[in-house]
């Protein structure tokens, strides 16, 4: 966390970031990430494939957060958001000019076509914003270690399998994957990179165990399609509200990212939503053109294809942990429950 502090002054103890959600109709805009940066966390923006959008955006956030009544806040240098990028359909050169003109405090780098691709972002982002930190989110420890020799990030997040949208395929849950990684970073040096857990947490509970095994902090997605401050459509929220027993209620799949064409992630990821009824079709043998058909249909609707009691046939992106959201709450109330929980089940741990 000292090191944390050193570039995020404003954050409390333990770090607490919302997730760079990015797929409407759920999305983290600027509403969502400054909150959570006024509660003491860490909010970032999902960067859209629209620069207009994302300028418009990070207009918003900073005339936000100018006017914020934390000193730490109002007077940063650089904009005290993350902003997340997904490298594989981007242009760097589309990029740039942003982060040159309101350097925010974190730049977060996903999905790259190959693993050294994250250097050649994040060596042209320090180009134009030297102060900028970089962030890279990965799900396994070779990855990672990669990753850290080349790209030098400032903080690495590992993502566990129960994290909701895209991932790796091939994963482990967090309980594993996250000891594994410190212990591989310890052995080559690199321990000096701090780690954040992501992937099924939660609540207090989730964020006490991620520090027990290992890591500075965590980032929360999930959690956050329960706030008032996430762009949402009703339908989906609804649906995440209503979901019960995550790791029955949701699934990985290919096939959310086949629903409307052809699937333009890399091989190595698929995507965790709700098992809703595109999936139950697929599962029951029904051949994919039909699936996308019903699928394509659908979204031309009102309710864009979305449904409760799993009855939709767009991609509702939820992690195994959904079954906790159970009411909107505001996104800084949230910060603060989750913080004050987990010193509560530290405290009562230690006393064990």
């Amino acid at each position: 966390m000292a090191t944390f502090k050193s570039y995020l002054p404003w954050t409390t103890t333990p770090l607490i970031v919302s997730a760079p959600m990015a797929a409407p109709p759920a999305s983290a805009g600027p509403a969502l990430a400054t909150a959570v940066t006024e509660a003491g966390g860490l909010g970032l923006i999902g960067g859209r494939f629209s620069m207009e959008i994302l300028r418009t955006q990070l207009e918003e956030a900073n005339k936000s957060l100018k006017a914020s009544t934390n000193p730490l806040i109002a007077s940063s240098k650089l904009l005290p958001i993350g902003v997340g990028f997904l490298t594989f359909v981007l242009k760097l050169d589309d990029v740039l000019p942003l982060i040159a003109e309101f350097r925010p405090v974190v730049v977060w780098l996903f999905v790259a076509k190959d693993l050294d691709g994250y250097k050649e972002w994040a060596d042209a982002i320090r180009d134009v914003s030297p102060e900028s930190r970089i962030w890279v989110q990965t799900g396994g420890v070779a990855a990672a270690l990669h990753i850290a020799k080349t790209a030098r990030p400032d903080a690495l997040c590992i993502q566990g399998a129960d994290a909701g949208g895209h991932g790796f395929e091939k994963g482990a849950g967090i309980i594993s994957l996250l000891p594994e990684t410190v212990d591989a970073f310890q052995r080559e040096g690199l321990s000096h990179i701090p780690l954040l857990a992501s992937g099924g947490i939660m609540d207090g509970r989730g964020v006490a165990a991620a520090l027990t095994l290992g890591a500075s902090g965590v980032v929360m997605g999930t959690r956050f399609l329960g706030s008032k401050e996430i762009e949402i459509h009703p339908r989906y929220q609804a649906a995440v509200l209503e979901a019960r027993d995550g790791g029955q209620v949701t699934a990985r799949s290919h096939l959310f990212d086949e629903l409307s064409g052809p699937n333009m992630w890399p091989e190595a990821y698929d995507g965790r939503s709700l098992a809703v009824q595109s999936y139950k079709d697929q599962r029951d043998g029904v051949h994919l053109e039909e699936i996308q058909r019903l699928h394509n249909d659908a979204v031309k609707g009102e309710d864009e294809g979305f449904a409760t009691e799993l009855k939709g046939r767009a991609a509702i992106w939820a992690g195994t942990g959904v079954g906790l959201v159970s009411k909107v709450e505001g996104a800084g109330d949230i910060v603060e429950h989750v913080r004050r929980e987990t010193k509560e089940v530290v405290e009562r741990t230690l006393k064990l």
